[in-house]
């Protein structure tokens, strides 16, 4: 199951340079993961300092 990200994101970046399949893009408001290309890994939830993302 894919990560997604949730509202409490801040836009830091700190995880979209952490993912090894690049599945993480800068959106309008906040960080977005391409549910296709994330591999659940979770390296990116490991990251994130607002504890925005969980598997979902």
């Amino acid at each position: 199951m894919a990560y997604v990200i949730s509202d409490s994101c801040i836009s830091c970046g700190t995880c979209e340079g952490e993912c090894p399949v690049n599945a993480i893009s800068a959106g309008d408001s906040q960080y977005q993961i391409n549910p296709d290309e994330c591999i659940s890994c979770g390296t990116c939830a490991g990251v994130c300092p607002m504890e925005a993302i969980t598997e979902g």
